[in-house]
Formats: C-alpha cells, sequence, structure tokens
C-alpha cells in the first residue's frame, strides 16, 4: 500500500460564529428561552458553536413568518419564484468549498465526499426544480396544481446540506414557504444556508430555520397552521410523526430507514462488485438509510470474493475528515457509536464472525473501523436492525428465488443492489425486490430527476424527480 502524506483541506476558509440564534422572518432573532446545543467537531470533540434551542414560541414565529410569506411567495409567477431558486443554486456552486469543509467539520464525513458528492447534488437539486417552477401544469398533476401552504421539513445528521436541498427546492418551487428544523449535531450548514437565501434576496419568511433537539422537531410537525409535513430519519421517530398528524389534513412524506441487500451472483464483475460493495456500505461511514447492509453473495463465489473484499478494505484510510486521502472519517456522535458498538458486539455474542482490517484508531472523536460480519444468520439482530454505521453483515444464497427471499425478509423496503451480466436476471430480481430503488451493477448513485423513497417500514412518498412536486401540491 503506498504511503501518502497528509493532505488536509484548510479550515481558513470557513467562518463559524461563537453563537448562532433562529432564522425566521430573514432575520437573525434571538430565541425566546435561553435553551442552548453546543455543536461539535466528532472527529476532534471540539465545540463548534453554541446554538438556539427553539421552543414552542419560537417555532410559532417561524409559522407565522412562513404564513404570512406565502402570500406573496404563492402569488408570485413560477418564472420569478425559478430566478430566486436558481440564484441560490449558484450561490451554492460559488460557496461550495465553504460548505464542504463546513460539512465536514461539523459532521465527520470525509472531504472527499463532501466536496465530489453531497455539494454537487445540492446544487442539482436546486437547479433542477428552479425549472420545474414554471412548467407545474406540465407536470402531470392537473391543469393547476396548487400549492399547500408551509412546509414543516424535520432532516437528519447524514447528509445536512443534502437533505435540506432534497426539502426545500421542491417545496419552493411549488409555491410553498418552508420552515425547516436540521439535526441537533450538525445544524451548522443549514445555518450557512439562512445567509444564502439572504444572499439570493429572497423574500422574508419564505425559508425559515429553527434549530434544536426533537422537542423543537415534535413543537414543528405538531403545529396547527402547518400543511405540509416532511421527515427523514428513524423509523420510531417518523411513526411518532404519522400518530401525530393522523387525523388532521396534514399531507405527509416519510424517508425512513433501511437494511437495504446488495445481492451479487456468480456472473458478476467481482472487481466490480467489491467497489460497489464498499461504496454501498463504507461511504459516510455506513450513516446511509439506504445503504447496503447486508451483502448476499452466490455461495459459489462467496469465499473469492470475501477476500476480494477484505483486501479492499486494507486499502481504506480512516483519520481526519478534512484530509483528501481520508476515506473513512468520524462517527456523527458519540450515541451513534454506542449504538454501532452495542449491535456490533450482539452480532458476536449470537455468533457471527467479526473481521476489521488493521487501522489505527485515533486517540480523539467518535471512530469506528470498517467491519465485516461472516456467518450471519436471517434470525441475528445484525441482519434485521438498522446499524447505520459501517458494519456489514454477508449471507449466502444458491438459487434466485432464495436470493429475493432472502433479500425481502426484512421490515424495511428502502433500496436495494442486484449484480449481475444477465438483463434478464436483471429485470426478473428488479420486479421482485420490494424495495423503492433497486441498483443495476452500482449503488448509492443519486440524481434529481429520479424519484428516491421506500415501503413498508422505509417510508411513504418519493423525493426528486418529477414525483417529488406531488408531496407540495394540492391536485
Amino acid at each position: 500500500m503506498f504511503e501518502y502524506a497528509p493532505a488536509p483541506e484548510s479550515r481558513d476558509i470557513v467562518d463559524i460564529r461563537p453563537s448562532y440564534g433562529l432564522f425566521i422572518n430573514g432575520e437573525w432573532v434571538d430565541p425566546l428561552g435561553e435553551g442552548r446545543d453546543k455543536t461539535v467537531n466528532p472527529a476532534s470533540e471540539e465545540v463548534l458553536a453554541e446554538v438556539a434551542v427553539a421552543g414552542e414560541a419560537d417555532v410559532d414565529r417561524a409559522v407565522q413568518a412562513a404564513r404570512k410569506a406565502f402570500a406573496v411567495w404563492s402569488a408570485m409567477p413560477g418564472s420569478e419564484r425559478a430566478k430566486y431558486i436558481f440564484r441560490i443554486a449558484r450561490i451554492i456552486q460559488e460557496r461550495a468549498r465553504e460548505l464542504a469543509v463546513l460539512e465536514s467539520l461539523d459532521n465527520g464525513k470525509p472531504i472527499r465526499e463532501s466536496r465530489d458528492v453531497d455539494l454537487p447534488l445540492v446544487a442539482a437539486h436546486f437547479f433542477y426544480y428552479a425549472g420545474w417552477a414554471d412548467k407545474l401544469s406540465y407536470a402531470g398533476f392537473g391543469p393547476s396544481p396548487q400549492p399547500l401552504g408551509v412546509a414543516g421539513q424535520v432532516i437528519p445528521w447524514n447528509f445536512p446540506l443534502l437533505m435540506l436541498a432534497w426539502k426545500i427546492a421542491p417545496a419552493l418551487a411549488c409555491g410553498n414557504t418552508v420552515v425547516l428544523k436540521p439535526a441537533e449535531t450538525t445544524p451548522l450548514t443549514a445555518l450557512a444556508f439562512a445567509e444564502i437565501c439572504r444572499q439570493a434576496d429572497l423574500p422574508p419568511g419564505v425559508v425559515n430555520i429553527v434549530t434544536g433537539a426533537g422537542e423543537t422537531g415534535a413543537a414543528l410537525v405538531a403545529h396547527p397552521d402547518v400543511d405540509k409535513v416532511a421527515f427523514t430519519g428513524s423509523t420510531e421517530v417518523g411513526r411518532l410523526i404519522a400518530r401525530s398528524v393522523a387525523g388532521s389534513r396534514k399531507k405527509l412524506t416519510l424517508e425512513l430507514g433501511g437494511k437495504a441487500a446488495n445481492i451479487v451472483f456468480e456472473d458478476a464483475a467481482l472487481d466490480q462488485a467489491v467497489e460497489g460493495i464498499v461504496n454501498g456500505i463504507f461511504f459516510n461511514q455506513g450513516h446511509v438509510c439506504c445503504a447496503g447492509s447486508r451483502l448476499l453473495v452466490q455461495e459459489s463465489v462467496a469465499e473469492e470474493l470475501l477476500d476480494a473484499l477484505k483486501r479492499r478494505l486494507s486499502t481504506l484510510r480512516l483519520g481526519d475528515p478534512l484530509d483528501k486521502n481520508t476515506d473513512i472519517g468520524a462517527i456523527n456522535s458519540a450515541a451513534q457509536l454506542a449504538k454501532i458498538r452495542e449491535l456490533s458486539e450482539a452480532g458476536e455474542a449470537e455468533g457471527a464472525e467479526r473481521w476489521s482490517p488493521a487501522c489505527p484508531i485515533p486517540d480523539k472523536g467518535f471512530w469506528f473501523p470498517p467491519t465485516i460480519f461472516t456467518g450471519v444468520a436471517q434470525s441475528h439482530r445484525i441482519a434485521r436492525e438498522e446499524i447505520f454505521g459501517p458494519v456489514l453483515s454477508v449471507l449466502t444464497f444458491r438459487t434466485p428465488a432464495e436470493a429475493v427471499e432472502k433479500a425481502n425478509n426484512t421490515p424495511y423496503g428502502l433500496s436495494a443492489g442486484v449484480w449481475t451480466e444477465k438483463g434478464s436476471l436483471m429485470l426478473w430480481m428488479a420486479s421482485r425486490l420490494r424495495a423503492g430503488v433497486v441498483w443495476s451493477n452500482t449503488f448509492n448513485k443519486f440524481d434529481p430527476t429520479s424519484p428516491f423513497g421506500g415501503y413498508k417500514e422505509s417510508g411513504y412518498g418519493r423525493e426528486g424527480g418529477r414525483h417529488g412536486l406531488e408531496a407540495y401540491l394540492a391536485v
């Protein structure tokens, strides 16, 4: 293995304030209460900033600002709304390096991923939905679809800015206004986005950002003047939200957990499959709801594939997220690290065999090495529960029918991957897998023009593409 000299990205491009308020009606305001949270760098445990905690009264202020702005924003011609959204997209491109560094500092993901995956996709979503803003009557949802009103949006910590883009871009294109709550551990890029809204001269109140933890999100979801709720996060919280809005007039989309199967057949290009498996589960430290956390490999090539996979994992570099050579960054929080450790220990206790490459773990921060479990049974917790970390469970199969049976034997249904050279087998598998997205000889490929969402306990509704407009329109 080559020895690489450190290649750190400079932090100097980022200006982090010591303290942040709430972004309501186009202005930074202090919370009415005195609650403050600290956001930390998970790679070093250094405190980055203090962030306000919004209470019910603060959430109400934000919703009322969004309601007032809705009258102006929804009446604006789509071509005019598009200009603002295009402007936001251009500013994101111009500030991409700064935003990528900020994301890696706050989240722990490698700068290579923030810079080359997250930020290009963030800008692409705003560009794509800006293009739809004046074409809604041609989207297939009736001749004159109307916006819903105020959208309350709650996003997770694994892709903070990208999830913001998935939520805000279609909402604005359709003429809605937004109150967004970022995750409590990763608020900084959402707060930077507030400044981008000001830079783009977005009318006050069209986008409002309230920070805080679960109680803030619950207040937003339950607010009687919110017309649409969009949530990405855990299935447990998704259930609570579904119960909270049941019986109300609120429109709801949920994008929840996953336990995706990555299925490799004996005729697959194995070296290509190994790269896809690594990308499927170790990208973003496995903090991906559609991660390919269950590898189903045909028995005849299982040993060969595992040998190649272990060799590949031995070349991955774990360490400083701001180093351009880093493949595996920091786990986002101490709480998430504890969950990954607990489920990994359960895997060993249930009889699965654990393997990790030799890799030094930094003294400070939250770290977990890339890990493979073999000898996994369908009944094991590591095969059933979402670990949301760099942990891969390996199972084998003999026939395509068995692969389908094992892949679908989960309460989740967000994604799947199939690796085969046979087009007929690929289509046969795709038609039988109960997953919202099925990737063919690849994994974790996203595009703003393509819808994404799940079945069963992975939620309902679609984000992205033309389908993503429907959730923000009264049709």
